[in-house]
């Protein structure tokens, strides 16, 4: 007797369905993050977000969390230090059992820099004396490093609970890297790129000694170009959202635009969602790096 086709798995429910899973998202307010939430709450999760300014967090509840399938749920905290961290993985763990999907979205840029000058000592003062001090370094790599680091790690027994308790379900971790990563130039802002590199290389070794330890958690990256967000477009509206002119882009990248909410939504879902995807950087940037042929 043959066995029946299986065409009820091929069903998007069944594909990228977010129905009953448990998600926290850093940086949750806006941009990216906010991009992140909608997605995955829209579509059935409990998805709780954080981030260092209540109001921020409050006004997305209020705003995207009505006639939605799923829940969004603010948690105030700061990743950047450990003890906000514990006091989260705390507050989490008194309300769930389990984490399925952790997105570490939160970051900040740096100061622009410019890399023009042909003269060698117009070179130094530009970028040792008058735009580089260590302290910018510190915390461009503190909040856009270190905090994948901490974040992940300190979560890693809810997040592997949630892969034993579901069968044909392996938990994820989904870091926000970027294409400023992955080019070689440093876009006048050597820290951020440096940094958005650290992240994407992280997130292999995470994945990487996970894996080896046996503990069945998958860790990706999603590498966007630009998308509109506080940080590209310098403020976002009294809904949390920020704009980009499509004409800026136009001949820049071969798709002509920046990236739409919906082009992250549906990388963030595929890469939640997707259980034989891990160690990967899935980059979404409109063809900008492969016109620019710049890795």
């Amino acid at each position: 007797m043959s066995s029946p086709v299986n065409n009820a798995s091929f069903r998007l429910e069944n594909l990228f369905g977010m129905k009953g899973k448990v998600a926290l998202i850093t940086g949750g307010g806006s941009g990216i993050g906010l991009m992140a939430t909608q997605s995955l709450a829209v579509n059935g999760a409990k998805v709780y977000i954080t981030g260092r300014t209540k109001e921020k967090l409050d006004r997305v509840v209020d705003l995207y969390g009505k006639d939605i399938s799923g829940e969004i749920i603010a948690i105030p905290a700061d990743v950047t230090s450990k003890e906000s961290i514990q006091k989260l993985v705390d507050e989490i763990s008194a309300k769930e059992s389990e984490l399925d999907i952790l997105i570490n979205n939160a970051g900040i840029s740096s100061a622009k820099q410019n890399t023009d000058h042909e003269d060698s000592k117009e070179l130094q003062q530009e970028l040792f004396h008058n735009t580089s001090t260590v302290s910018d370094w510190e915390d461009v790599m503190r909040t856009n490093v270190m905090q994948l680091f901490f974040v992940t790690t300190a979560f890693l027994p809810l997040l592997s609970k949630s892969t034993e308790d579901t069968s044909g379900w392996s938990s994820t971790v989904i870091n926000i890297s970027s294409i400023s990563g992955i080019i070689k130039e440093s876009q006048h802002h050597f820290v951020y790129n440096a940094s958005k590199a650290a992240a994407i290389h992280l997130t292999k070794m995470l994945a990487h000694e996970i894996a080896s330890s046996g503990v069945k958690i998958r860790v990706n990256n999603i590498a966007p170009g630009v998308f509109p967000s506080e940080m590209t477009a310098k403020e976002s509206g009294d809904k949390q959202k920020s704009s980009l002119e499509k004409e800026k882009f136009e001949g820049k990248v071969p798709a002509g635009r920046p990236g739409k909410d919906e082009d992250m939504a549906g990388a963030v879902l595929f890469t939640a969602s997707n259980q034989y995807l891990n160690g990967q950087t899935v980059v979404v940037d409109g063809g900008y790096v492969l016109a620019t042929g710049s890795v």
